[in-house]
């Protein structure tokens, strides 16, 4: 098949096949771990060759990647769309690298209220030491709205759809028109799209995931992505994470490479699971509502519908203002299938209070909330013990 055959391949498809050497190659299907740090050059010439390609698949020293690195960015770029993909060591450090890759002293950046807590702290704790000052904006604002926010030295537009605690949906592909037309990059945490949201066709310039959820799927590994469509892009961001220091495990990757060819098949199942489970919920007299990009319950659910193909099994519960955070969190240790824990995106089902903090007006949801992350238990199961939470939670009333 020829490139463009490939390109049009489906999702499942590229799982399976993307980063492997080919079926008419003798040896084990999957790419072996290259672990080291030295690389022997076969002459000095070479040697000065390899050294003008380091943003480049090229061998030169550990810390530049090696192939096991490769076919896992291979992979991420694919799938969301991209050309080239910068693996690093977190979920935060794919936030991080590439604000530091987009903003140098002096520069303004505008980040959403609903924006993930360490980012948050990365920009007002950490980006305000050096010169950057951040400004927060509501993730429900519309391009018309945003446009006045912008500063002549406002460099990037950093977007989360949806959030990952509150799961507002925002209007990339308009908030995306805005930032280019003030001369600003758009940064985009896809981590909860993956690949139902094609960042690069909506108005994205980087493209940021936390591997440690569904690539990796199995609750063991951190590791995060940098993804871009442009050489330009991709010498700012490369770059950035080589001056950084950045890099990630051989084995890390080798396991997320290993976790995504079976990522399709687990995602479907969770996105069913997780449908069903919040349109339950949605239908019971203690939730208020339900924060589920798929239910017209969400924030922003109109562009679910036009810019997703799908959704992942992370939501959140809007509880009845009469119920306490404490009774919330009495359901929570109420259930036995649900770990109390703060990631997501693994096979196993998890159920977490949410504490927001916001300081742009956008954190008025009407009641106490708890997150829920649908893993790949029975469906009827998961209900089960979340009845019996919800008998918890209204034993604590208020």
């Amino acid at each position: 098949m020829d490139d463009q055959g490939a390109r049009t391949r489906g999702f499942n498809t590229k799982l399976s096949h993307t980063g492997r050497a080919g079926k008419r190659v003798h040896g084990f299907v999957n790419p072996a771990v290259h672990r080291g740090s030295t690389v022997l050059q076969p002459s000095m010439a070479q040697r000065k060759e390899f050294q003008t390609a380091r943003m480049e698949q090229e061998l030169l020293y550990g810390v530049l990647g090696g192939p096991t690195h490769w076919p896992l960015e291979d992979m991420i770029a694919e799938i969301e769309g991209g050309t080239r993909c910068q693996i690093v060591s977190s979920g935060l450090a794919a936030v991080t690298v590439p604000l530091q890759a987009y903003l140098k002293a002096g520069d303004h950046c505008l980040m959403p209220d609903s924006v993930y807590g360490p980012a948050r702290g990365f920009c007002d704790n950490f980006l305000s030491r050096f010169g950057v000052e951040t400004t927060y904006y509501d993730p429900c604002i519309t391009p018309e709205k945003l446009a006045p926010m912008f500063r002549p030295n406002t460099t990037v537009l950093y977007t989360e759809s949806p959030g990952s605690h509150t799961f507002e949906v925002q209007d990339i592909p308009g908030l995306a028109a805005v930032a280019h037309a003030k001369g600003a990059k758009v940064l985009m945490d896809n981590t909860w799209g993956i690949h139902f949201f094609q960042p690069f066709k909506h108005g994205v310039d980087c493209s940021i995931q936390a591997l440690t959820k569904y690539v990796v799927g199995h609750s063991d590994v951190l590791l995060g992505s940098v993804t871009v469509n442009t050489r330009e892009d991709w010498e700012r961001v490369r770059g950035t994470a080589l001056a950084l220091g950045q890099y990630a495990s051989p084995d890390d990757c080798w396991l997320a490479l290993r976790g995504s060819r079976t990522m399709g098949v687990r995602l479907a199942r969770q996105m069913q699971s997780g449908i069903e489970v919040a349109s339950w919920l949605a239908g019971k007299a203690e939730v208020l509502r339900v924060l589920h990009p798929a239910l017209p319950s969400c924030p922003g659910h109109e562009f679910w519908k036009r810019d997703f193909t799908g959704a992942c099994s992370l939501f959140g519960v809007v509880f009845q203002p009469q119920y306490s955070q404490e009774a919330v969190n009495a359901m929570a240790e109420a259930l036995d299938l649900f770990g109390i824990g703060a990631s997501w995106g693994g096979y196993e089902s998890l159920a977490l209070p949410t504490h927001v903090t916001r300081t742009a007006g956008s954190g008025n949801f009407g009641g106490p909330m708890l997150r829920l992350h649908i893993g790949l238990e029975d469906v009827a199961d998961i209900i089960a013990d979340l009845d019996k939470g919800l008998a918890a939670l209204k034993a604590h009333k208020a």
